[in-house]
């Protein structure tokens, strides 16, 4: 599967593991890991048939160790072929990431506009009040979108303001007064009434024809709504693309796939873009990576220094294992109780294993300084934002390069592991590879020598 840049996506589930193996199902094991989040676990702010806008739950009501994302969420914009999510403005910034199908996005600015085509992996920032409309340009394919919205009025809460009125939402012009409309626009309020903000579910005033009426009717929920052919193409003239060269654009979108990836072996890739590389991601202190894991392969144990990652599964499915502490994500009163009763005592640490299987539209939290692994089952696309993400360093546990256990002196080795330090080395040379690796290479060479030995049994016969 080639990698075209970061994707991003929508999902929720809980599923827990011990240290210890558990004896727990799965399905009571999905309502106790905080980490994941599986994609049924979204709330659908709009659906007609033309598509569909779905939020994810926010992050800091699964757990405390979530308290530092109150302030992002994230949204799933999907729309059929041929469609356009009308002009809204949002009091949020956004990161918008393409995930699946052709897009244009036109951006109003007071005194001009810019259109881009957007493809798979190619991402923006939209600034909070920025007015924008996005069209699936696409003959075929469904467009699906992932945004990371960061609001700037109140933590976790962001407004939608549409220009055009419906059933479910009214234009925010309709909030004026009819003085201050007729003032502003030095025209009769009916005029203005009759052009931008009635309702288009309700009957208008002025006469229509039969067929306009229906029409009007089959959308009476008017934020995606069907495009002509014609009007894609006019809404294409002078669009440009993603930079082919460069990610450090202040305005343009920008695609990780067209860049050389910073880890890459045969067992997979990890492409990304940090806030110090791109202006756009720096005002709000955020990277953006993709990584593709292929199929039976494992991306190697690490964690990040400073940041949070926030991945979405976009293809594929495998599992990942995080590590964490036993009571660290237990509720605020019970942390409290047990602090009051421990005073003065060294407070237990023991080390808890969280585990889940991915599957498309899954969605996992990854807090800095803990410890991470993933495997692909089948070829795994995943993509992710990361918070307070400069000056993140990744640090390896595993693997040839990069890998910080190596890095510690010899005596320093003898006193912190059982091993001796050159059983300690030894051991680390094991793995030639970096970054990934084969996920299960003892069983894969059993396999294939099992599968190498009836025919070297026949070509010795002969």
């Amino acid at each position: 599967m080639a990698i075209k840049a970061p994707l991003m996506l929508l999902g929720i589930v809980f599923l827990v593991s011990s240290v210890c193996v558990s004896s727990r199902s799965d399905q009571d094991q999905d309502q106790e890991n905080p980490f994941l989040f599986k994609s049924n676990r979204v709330q659908t702010l709009f659906e007609n048939e033309n598509g569909h806008i779905r939020l994810l739950q926010r992050f800091d009501k699964r757990s405390k160790i979530f308290e530092n994302l109150q302030n992002y969420r994230l949204l799933e914009y999907k729309s059929k072929p041929h469609t356009i999510f009308l002009p809204q403005q949002n009091d949020a910034d956004f990161i918008l990431a393409v995930l699946s199908g052709k897009a244009i996005l036109t951006v109003l600015n007071p005194n001009d506009r810019n259109s881009f085509n957007l493809e798979r992996g190619d991402t923006i920032k939209l600034p909070a009040g920025t007015i924008a409309y996005l069209a699936n340009r696409d003959d075929n394919e469904d467009l699906k979108v992932l945004d990371l919205a960061i609001p700037v009025n109140r933590p976790g809460h962001f407004e939608s303001f549409l220009l055009s009125g419906g059933e479910n939402q009214q234009s925010f012009l309709s909030g004026f007064s009819k003085n201050i409309l007729e003032a502003a626009f030095n025209a009769d309020y009916e005029e203005i009434e009759r052009v931008l903000i009635e309702e288009q579910n309700k009957e208008p005033q002025h006469r229509r024809g039969l067929k306009e009426r229906r029409r009007q009717q089959s959308q009476e929920a008017n934020i995606i709504v069907k495009l002509t052919r014609e009007q894609i193409e006019e809404l294409s003239k002078n669009a440009k693309s993603s930079s082919k060269k460069s990610a450090s654009s202040e305005y343009e979108p920008f695609n990780l796939g067209n860049r050389d990836p910073i880890y890459s072996n045969k067992f997979g890739n990890f492409f990304e873009i940090t806030p110090e590389k791109n202006p756009q991601l720096q005002d709000l202190d955020i990277l953006v990576n993709a990584v593709e894991i292929k199929e039976g392969s494992l991306f190697l144990p690490h964690y990040n220094s400073r940041a949070t990652l926030i991945v979405t599964t976009v293809e594929g499915n495998g599992e990942f294992e995080l590590v964490s502490h036993e009571n660290e994500n237990q509720h605020e009163q019970r942390e409290e109780d047990e602090e009051e009763k421990e005073e003065g005592q060294e407070r237990s640490r023991q080390v808890q294993r969280y585990r889940a299987k991915l599957s498309p539209g899954d969605v996992f939290v990854i807090p800095a300084g803990h410890p991470v692994a993933v495997s692909a089952s089948s070829n795994l696309y995943l993509v992710g934002f990361g918070i307070n993400a400069e000056n993140n360093q990744r640090n390896f546990l595993a693997g040839e390069e990069d890998n910080v256990i190596s890095q510690i002196h010899r005596p320093v080795k003898e006193l912190a592991f059982p091993g001796s330090a050159q059983q300690v080395e030894r051991l680390l040379k094991n793995q030639k590879q970096s970054y990934f690796a084969n996920a299960q290479p003892q069983q894969w060479e059993e396999e294939i020598q099992r599968k190498r030995s009836p025919i070297s049994s026949i070509l010795g016969a002969l």
